[in-house]
Parts: C-alpha cells; sequence; structure tokens
C-alpha cells in the first residue's frame, strides 16, 4: 500500500457544468465541443479497459484517439522502432510481451563474451544495473534525500545559513530541503502504521462483539444485513457497519499486519541513514567510471512488477486474444533496470540512458522519478547525449501532486538558466471524465515543466498473473512514448526534436476548470484551476491528430529536400 490518500473521484452531474472544450487542431479547424460531449452515463466493462484508446468526439471520451489513428494509419506500412524501457525489472516471458522483446543481434547468448564490445556481456535484451548476480538483485534502496543529508551531514548539521559561505549556499538549501521532505516522509508512514493499527483494532473490537451472534467466524456481508435488520443495539449496528466495510474491501488482522511490515521495512530501508544499497554492487556509486556493474537478467525477481505493466501499456501485443492491446506493435522494447523499491542512483539512469542511445533506442521511457539528485550534472549531460543523437526521451511528471513549478522531479529537462534541450517530453495524466475531475489527484503539473497529458487514472495493464487497473503518471508516459513510436515508425524522416514539437501542437485543448491536485498529508484545497495551466501545451496528447499532424510535416520535409 503506497499511501492511504484516496483517490475517489466525484463525478459530477453533467447539468452542474458550464464549461466547455476547445479542440485546437493543427490538422483541422478549432471546433468548440461543448459539456455535452462528456459522456452522460458510466462506462462499460470494455469501455473501461480500453478508454485511454477512445475519441472525445466520437465516444465521449477523453482518451487519445487511437482507434481512429489506427483507421487512419489502414494501407500504410511502418518500420520497426526501439524503444528503451528504463524501469524495474520485466517479464521478457510473458505471453502477451514475449514478441516485442528487443533482442541484440550484436551479441551471442551465453557464451560470457562481450561480443559486440559494448562493455556488457551477454546483453541479450538489454542491461540490470540492479543485478549483482543471478539471484541477487537490489530490491531496497535509500530515497535520495536521505543521500543529501548523509552526504552533507558533516558539513552542514546544526548550522545557521548565515555560518554558511556564499560557495556552499546552494549545496546548504538543497539539505535544508532534504531534511524537511525526511520529516514528512517519516510522519507519513508513522501516520499510516497508526492507521493499519487502528483498523486491526476496530477489526478485532467488531469481531469479538459479532461472536456472540455467529457460531463461526465466516459470517457474510448478507448475514450482517439480516442481523442489522433484527437488532435494536446501537453499538452492534455500528460494528456491523465496520465489519461490513473491512469485509468488502478484504481488511483483517493479517491485512494489517503485513501493512505494517511494509511500513517498517520503508523505515529500515528507504529512510535508514546506515542501510547500504551498494554493498553488492560493490562499484563507486559517486564514480560514472566505475563500470562494469550489474548483469543481463533483465527479468530478475519482480518480473510481474512496475516494469511489466509499463511495457504492457506501451507495446503488449495488440489483436492476439491474450491480455491487453498495447499502443503499438511497430515497436522492440530495450529493457534497462535502474528502478529499485525506494529512488533510482543517477549513475544507473545516466548509464541506461547512454546504452539505449549507444545501442539504437530511437526512443527512451522512463516511468520513474524523484524529487532530488546528487548529480544532476550527469543526467543533463546524457539527456543532451541523447538529443544530439536524435533519440526522444519520455519522463513521467510523478505521483505527489505537487506543482513542479516549485518542486522537483528528477530527471528533468530544465535547469538555473530554463529548458536545456528539446528532446524530453514529460508527461502527466488525466483522467476519464472531461469535467472538473479531468485531471488524476496525484499528478504532479506544471506550466513550465510538464509538457502535455495523457490518460494515466485507472489503465488496464498487465501484471504476473492477470490484467488489472492502476494509476499513475507511470502509465501516461508509455501512452505518450507509443505515439511518438507511431509517428516514428511511419515518418521516419522525423526528428526527435521534430516528434516532440508535432506531440506538443496536435494535443486536444480542453476549456474547463479542473480540480487542482493537493499532496498526501496537506489539507484539500476545493479549488479549480484552468486545465490549461496545468501543462506547457494546455493539451491531452492525442495520436490520430499527431500522426495526422506527422504526414504533413512528413510530406513538406521530403519536398524541401
Amino acid at each position: 500500500m503506497k499511501s492511504l490518500k484516496p483517490f475517489l473521484i466525484t463525478v459530477l452531474s453533467c447539468c452542474c457544468i458550464i464549461a466547455c472544450t476547445s479542440l485546437k487542431s493543427t490538422t483541422t479547424k478549432p471546433t468548440i465541443v461543448t459539456a455535452a460531449f462528456a459522456k452522460k452515463q458510466a462506462l462499460t466493462e470494455t469501455e473501461k479497459q480500453n478508454w485511454h484508446f477512445k475519441d472525445i468526439y466520437e465516444d465521449s471520451i477523453p482518451g487519445v484517439s487511437l482507434d481512429k489513428a489506427y483507421k487512419f494509419l489502414k494501407g500504410k506500412k511502418g518500420d520497426t522502432i526501439i524503444v528503451a524501457l528504463i524501469d524495474t525489472e520485466l517479464d521478457i516471458d510473458h505471453e502477451d510481451l514475449k514478441d516485442q522483446i528487443w533482442i541484440n543481434k550484436g551479441e551471442i547468448p551465453n557464451n560470457n563474451i562481450d561480443d559486440d564490445n559494448n562493455g556488457y556481456v551477454d546483453d541479450i535484451h538489454g542491461w540490470n544495473f540492479l543485478q549483482t548476480t543471478k539471484k541477487g538483485p537490489v530490491l531496497y534502496a535509500n530515497h535520495s534525500f536521505i543521500r543529501i543529508m548523509k552526504k552533507y551531514d558533516l558539513l552542514f548539521k546544526d548550522k545557521e545559513e548565515k555560518q554558511i559561505s556564499e560557495s556552499q549556499k546552494k549545496e546548504f538549501k538543497e539539505y535544508l530541503r532534504a531534511i524537511k521532505t525526511y520529516k514528512k516522509e517519516k510522519k507519513e508512514i508513522e501516520k499510516d502504521i497508526a492507521t493499519y493499527n487502528r483498523i486491526k483494532n476496530k477489526f478485532i473490537e467488531a469481531d469479538s462483539l459479532l461472536t456472540k451472534y455467529f457460531s463461526r467466524k465466516d459470517y457474510t456481508i448478507s448475514q450482517l444485513d439480516s442481523l442489522s435488520k433484527i437488532t435494536n443495539d446501537s453499538l452492534t449496528k455500528v460494528q456491523i457497519r465496520f465489519m461490513k466495510y473491512y469485509l468488502k474491501n478484504n481488511m483483517n488482522p493479517e491485512w494489517a499486519d503485513r501493512g505494517i511490515k511494509g511500513e517498517n521495512k520503508k523505515l529500515n530501508t528507504w529512510l535508514s541513514f546506515t542501510y547500504d544499497d551498494r554493498q553488492n554492487q560493490r562499484d563507486n556509486v559517486d564514480d560514472l567510471n566505475d563500470v562494469p556493474y550489474g548483469n543481463n537478467n533483465v527479468q530478475g525477481t519482480l518480473r510481474g512488477s512496475h516494469g511489466t505493466r509499463v511495457m504492457s501499456v506501451l507495446g503488449a501485443t495488440r489483436n492476439n486474444d491474450i491480455g491487453i492491446n498495447g499502443i503499438s506493435n511497430s515497436l522492440k522494447v530495450m529493457f534497462l533496470g535502474v528502478a529499485p523499491l525506494g529512488n533510482e542512483h543517477d549513475k544507473d539512469i545516466a548509464l541506461g540512458i547512454r546504452y539505449a542511445v549507444d545501442n539504437g533506442a530511437q526512443i527512451i521511457n522512463m516511468s520513474i522519478g524523484k524529487e532530488f539528485s546528487m548529480h544532476p550534472d550527469w543526467l543533463e549531460d546524457v539527456i543532451k547525449y541523447a538529443e544530439q543523437n536524435d533519440v526522444l526521451i519520455v519522463s513521467s511528471t510523478g505521483n505527489k501532486s505537487y506543482n513542479l513549478d516549485n518542486e522537483f522531479d528528477y530527471p528533468d529537462d530544465y535547469n538555473e538558466d530554463g529548458e536545456y534541450v528539446n528532446n524530453f517530453i514529460k508527461v502527466g495524466a488525466s483522467s476519464f471524465t472531461a469535467d472538473s475531475t479531468m485531471v488524476w489527484l496525484s499528478s504532479n503539473y506544471s506550466n513550465k515543466n510538464v509538457d502535455i497529458f495523457a490518460p494515466g487514472h485507472k489503465i488496464y495493464s498487465l501484471s504476473r498473473r492477470k490484467p488489472s487497473f492502476g494509476s499513475g503518471t507511470s502509465y501516461a508516459s508509455p501512452i505518450v512514448a507509443g505515439i511518438a513510436a507511431l509517428i516514428r515508425s511511419y515518418y521516419p524522416n522525423l526528428s526527435a526534436v521534430e516528434v516532440k514539437d508535432i506531440i506538443m501542437k496536435s494535443g486536444i485543448s480542453f476549456e474547463i476548470d479542473v480540480e487542482r491536485p493537493y499532496p498526501y498529508g496537506d489539507e484539500p484545497y476545493a479549488e479549480k484551476i484552468p486545465f490549461s495551466s496545468m501543462s506547457k501545451s494546455g493539451k491531452i496528447a492525442n495520436a490520430y491528430n499527431a500522426l495526422v499532424l506527422a504526414e504533413k510535416v512528413s510530406k513538406k520535409k521530403k519536398n524541401r529536400n
């Protein structure tokens, strides 16, 4: 359980909405769309699983118009695009993913030789920087603010700003920000532990009372409903209400104990000043040239986790009647493992991006992020390196409900002087309702440092067992990466910078006010702001519009040449 923040969306009645949406497409004349275009009834089961493919005009659902895009592409032939996925470990054997996995043709499998001389032995499908041996992954890591505190404690602890030299004030400010973040994160974990304990005690209390009425403890909700109708005891009615809620949500003391164990694990790893998350790599994490480390076991032990879900949204094999449909079949996924349970190291991210660029990736998806960076210069250099080599990077904005005008989410494409590259797209998460709840309430946002939004709320994706729904900017990012892959597949003469420009210009603008996300632990803002102010483009990415515009730009470019 990542947090106990509620993510329930209040769906407003259409008659209460005095708002409209407008499409400012570069491929059609501007069209005003009224609130009547928003879907008035609940989504069907099929729509829930594929809502992000839908079109606001044809389906009244603010998806990316992927179904419409494929009608436009019918009869056209595309190239195969290599997309690098920088994430957690990946289930490369999943029946709905295995055909989309990149194979390094320059490497002979399992001969323990670096056949292609790229510095990585037997890197058939990519590289896992978190691996130590075949069964020795780094599962947990410190949060980046712990690393900042450990680095500067000896220098700055218990000092005031007036005691700090001008040359060190930037580092001191970052140190204070790290302390503030640490205290907040620790407080949230302790609060969650208290909540688990409270639920556990309430369950035991309710269960103890209800055993007076039931000889066995396997009572059902219908039995509780029957008891509620015949009892006049107010306390019993209250305990019935509690127990019904627990049963519906599969809550019990064992569930609470697992939650408490998980939160304590965070305290002992993520927030621990003594935990060494690099002990098995045996590299110097502050030396970018101290390589190699990790190994080619991209599957690791977390094969059904985050990376698998993200890849399925991007590239699960389409129309094979297995699992789900991804955005594109015209791609192969190169995998690079950098994301543990905790925060990534800048070294792993930087080497992952460089590997992707050097080994033929045309697009990189990074559904990762953190609030602090130990080596932001490394990230800046390697992102510039990707731009120089015509590689597009797509990244999630993060799920803290932060305004990134004032907060940070690394990796990013801006520094003190502003945006420093044009090949980087940062993506926020939108929902399936074209009303005030259109922004997922945990998505970060910014009209300076977030580029565009895409579907990220209740997205159907693959796990190790069966498809299920999940929410996060981690899902929005691969949707945009998939759109970029379609553009580069069918219009290969377009550069990474041109693809970004097309995606930004071709999105749909919704002229409505949306609920402003608020960070976990804060009081709800109860405030609405224009959706257009949530990102640079003020838009939701649209695959159909992007492909239509890409064809125009591609033809014009060919005619110039």
